[in-house]
């Protein structure tokens, strides 16, 4: 009787999961585990925390999918709090389990948790690539030779690499018997519930089958597909994107199920600029997996890949008043609004946000990347990480200051203010002309808006760039 664990990690679903696959070819039993690593839970950088309670929910949600899946298959689960490889090294003891399959990861973290899993005695350790579109040994490059620029790398895997064909779900599995527990609440964890504000464009639901609900909506039920290049740059609604970041994030459905999708549907709907631009987007998710493979740990330091020497001062008055959305710039207030109270923000937003905090305010970008690692719901560390530093000129940018005009960047992309007026209802009944102009704070009032809001008392101009 052969037994292996399969330990999840971000690659919460039973489709295309290469590690649940082999894991079902090799062993008679298998023994699926997901561990939250205690040490992490609760970590704090630059004033905020690793995991922020809307992106535990969503993984919570996903786990109890992911426990009816395999339960449909034959299977028990188990989830765990405690350091990886000691939860491990028990279950493998306790079942007598020779063999570990999981998901390979790619940053300094997550690594460090392989070395040491893969350092226990008693089992043989098997690591999977399944977060990136393309395999790593497919790829025309070795991970050092990766280049700098994207458009470099686009066209040559474009050219040269071919997406691999997903794994499908095993027919059958078999746990010991009575192998299994309860999944935690938000609350054992250490967390309270932060509900979504109504207002939301999308309220996201962890799991595998909503992952699947949503592909078959955005591709099928709309045809939403065919626009997405036209439309990807919107701020309000639930189908200007696709909006399948929180599931990729947490790997409740693979970027390779998506390019099939999206082959699929080219070759019963349409092919065009729109469908390739999803691709693309792909593309450039791997990118950033890749750029965090190459450099490592020089992705969090100050001056980035670049070795630059960036701003970095740290106002907290400045960076409460960012987080906070109480800067006076309606856009940007009416961004952070959105991402306090929702766990989401557009990739526009996200430019924007990013780029007042370091350009305008002056900020280190890195207290900007690490508030979005607490707060989005679809966090992933080398694309959060990657276009922060992107965007503060220590990164991937082959053009040097760049810089983004936030009055100019609101006027085109909310060109009626219905955006800021969302978020910001206060601001309803302003002209156009004036509404995303900054305004002039007046403190000490509580506005009808926002957590701790200050009401926008009229219209200034303090920056000579505007």
């Amino acid at each position: 009787m052969k037994r292996g664990i399969v330990w999840f990690r971000n690659d919460l679903r039973i489709t295309d999961n290469e590690a649940l696959s082999r894991a079902a070819e090799k062993c008679d039993e298998i023994l699926p585990v997901y561990i939250f690593d205690n040490t992490y839970l609760k970590t704090e950088r630059y004033g905020s925390i690793k995991f922020g309670a809307r992106r535990i929910q969503f993984i919570l949600q996903s786990l109890n999918d992911l426990r009816s899946s395999l339960g449909r298959l034959g299977a028990g689960f188990r989830v765990e709090v405690g350091k990886a490889h000691e939860v491990l090294e028990q279950i493998a003891e306790t079942f007598e389990a020779t063999e570990i399959f999981a998901q390979k990861e790619a940053m300094k973290e997550e690594l460090e948790q392989q070395e040491l899993v893969s350092g226990l005695t008693n089992c043989s350790t098997h690591f999977f690539h399944g977060h990136s579109l393309y395999h790593p040994d497919d790829i025309p490059f070795d991970i050092q030779s990766v280049p700098d620029i994207f458009s470099n790398f686009r066209k040559k895997c474009e050219k040269m690499a071919e997406v691999r064909p997903i794994f499908g779900i095993p027919q059958s599995l078999k746990s010991p018997e009575g192998y299994g527990n309860e999944t935690p609440s938000l609350q054992e964890l250490g967390f309270e519930k932060k509900p979504i504000h109504q207002k939301a464009a999308i309220h996201f639901k962890g799991g595998e089958r909503e992952a699947r609900k949503r592909l078959e909506h955005y591709f099928w039920s709309t045809e939403n597909l065919s626009t997405y290049k036209y439309t990807r740059n919107g701020l309000l609604g639930i189908d200007y994107s696709s909006k399948f970041s929180a599931w990729l994030s947490a790997g409740c459905i693979s970027p390779r199920m998506i390019f099939s999708e999206v082959k699929n549907y080219e070759k019963s709907i349409k092919k065009n600029s729109s469908t390739y631009w999803l691709l693309f987007e792909l593309i450039w998710r791997d990118y950033f997996r890749y750029v965090g493979m190459k450099y490592g740990n020089e992705l969090f330091y100050p001056g980035g890949i670049r070795n630059e020497k960036p701003f970095h001062k740290t106002d907290q008055r400045k960076l409460h008043a960012w987080k906070d959305g109480e800067t006076g710039i309606p856009f940007i207030d009416a961004n952070m609004k959105e991402l306090n109270q929702t766990g989401f923000m557009s990739n526009r937003g996200r430019q924007n946000v990013a780029s007042y905090l370091v350009k305008d305010l002056k900020q280190d970008w890195r207290f900007g990347a690490a508030y979005f690692e607490q707060e989005l719901i679809d966090y992933d560390v080398t694309s959060n990480w990657g276009n922060w530093a992107y965007v503060a000129g220590v990164g991937n940018d082959p053009r040097e200051n760049r810089y983004f005009n936030i009055i100019s960047q609101a006027s085109r992309y909310d060109e009626k203010g219905e955006y800021v007026k969302h978020w910001l209802p206060l601001l309803e009944g302003i002209p156009k002309e004036q509404i995303h102009k900054p305004w002039e704070l007046s403190g000490g009032q509580k506005s009808k808006y926002g957590l701790h809001g200050t009401v926008y008392a009229k219209p200034v101009f303090f920056n000579s760039k505007w």
